[in-house]
């Protein structure tokens, strides 16, 4: 580096001041500071055309480009946006090359930054991508360890209402614990048939589902309303890889034989296609053998659950070692008193934060990690905060 001293408008200064004092040659001066005869001779001749602001940085920004887009070319680009707000900057071009052949016009992504520059392209809005934890690799080696739950594909009865089929199964002994006619995938149908369930065969380990609501949602963790409930219960959450059905494939089995006993064809009403429901559950279960169960049926291989759906909630526990927040009614909680998101689905319920390193931080609900909170990157994206706040005062 020219200068030694971490501020160079300092040096600068001290250098034209040794250098008025004529106490040493322009050589020695150069060689003092550092810097070759041809820099000194530059920061003099700045000094003595402009003063002590001639020392300041100029910009090296060049004063104009020979292959820059004239001014002319610019407004017929906009004028043809104006007429077409539709097209984009390739079929413009196209445009103006049958109106004007001997223009020497830019090439398309120029266009396209020329419409941008002045605003004629819309800003597209990205959603977040949240991640996805992969393939379940949880053992389904007893009764309860694995529940899977999902919508049969959507068919019309015969009064043409739609009927949404939730269907929940064990894992392990293929027993069709549920299989409920609804009108919509909202959790709000679902959460009281998981209640019912529960209250009679218990609370499994594990419930692995698809993607789709109301299992799963684009927030941290792809954590629902209903899965939330399920953390609070001591149920994980576990879900399967999107467009991966396979993950699920017994449930998915099970499916392909409800379809073709009871919707070929549909009942005429939502009461009539449960009673089919009914029909086809009590003969899945106690009657029809299952080949990977040996032939025998998945009642015989089926024990409830020992652990029982409790009367009230159970609050949270985390260890000793953990940060615990509140999530307050907008999704987020005081972190060194700062706001920082953290879901709406765990509105009213506490968090646990994990400290792994310096500043570094896993987030958890309940046993269920949600993500991970970086305490210098808050801190940067605050600064930068404040210098936009400070420039566009």
């Amino acid at each position: 580096m020219p200068w030694r001293a971490a501020s160079p408008m300092d040096q600068r200064t001290q250098f034209i001041a040794d250098f008025l004092r004529d106490a040493l040659s322009l050589t020695e001066l150069c060689a003092l500071y550092g810097v070759a005869r041809k820099t000194g001779y530059k920061w003099i001749d700045r000094y003595l055309r402009h003063g002590p602001a001639g020392l300041e940085e100029r910009s090296r920004r060049p004063r104009r480009s020979p292959n820059q887009t004239s001014d002319e070319i610019v407004s017929a680009i906009l004028a043809a946006r104006r007429r077409h707000p539709t097209w984009g900057g390739k079929k413009l071009l196209a445009l103006l090359h049958k109106r004007q052949p001997r223009w020497p016009l830019p090439g398309r992504s120029t266009a396209c930054d020329i419409l941008k520059r002045h605003g004629m392209v819309p800003i597209k809005r990205y959603r977040r991508r949240i991640g996805h934890p992969g393939k379940p690799t949880s053992e389904i080696l007893a009764p309860n360890d694995v529940w899977s739950a999902d919508y049969k594909g959507p068919f019309r009865t015969g009064d043409e209402r739609y009927c949404y089929p939730l269907t929940v199964a064990d894992g392990f002994s293929r027993y069709l614990l549920g299989c409920q006619a609804l009108v919509s995938t909202a959790g709000e149908g679902a959460k009281p048939i998981f209640t019912r369930l529960f209250q009679e065969y218990g609370l499994p380990k594990r419930i692995r589902s698809d993607n789709g609501v109301p299992f799963a949602t684009n927030t941290l963790a792809r954590l629902s309303t209903l899965s939330a409930w399920w953390v609070r219960l001591g149920i994980l959450p576990e879900l399967i890889e999107p467009g991966r059905p396979a993950q699920n494939g017994r449930h998915e089995r099970m499916h392909r034989t409800l379809k073709a006993e009871t919707t070929r064809p549909a009942a005429g009403s939502l009461a009539a296609q449960q009673r089919k429901f009914n029909v086809f559950r009590q003969e899945f279960n106690h009657e029809r053998p299952h080949e990977a169960l040996d032939q025998q049926t998945p009642a015989s291989c089926y024990t409830p659950s020992p652990r029982p759906m409790p009367a009230r909630l159970p609050p949270l526990e985390y260890p000793d070692r953990f940060e615990v927040r509140y999530v307050s009614a907008n999704g987020g909680i005081r972190w060194n008193s700062r706001w920082v998101n953290v879901s709406i689905v765990c509105v009213g319920e506490y968090v646990g934060l994990e400290e792994i390193d310096d500043g570094i931080w896993n987030v958890y609900f309940g046993p269920l990690k949600l993500g991970r909170l970086h305490e210098r990157r808050m801190r940067i994206e605050d600064a930068y905060g404040r210098l936009y706040r400070h420039r566009h005062v």
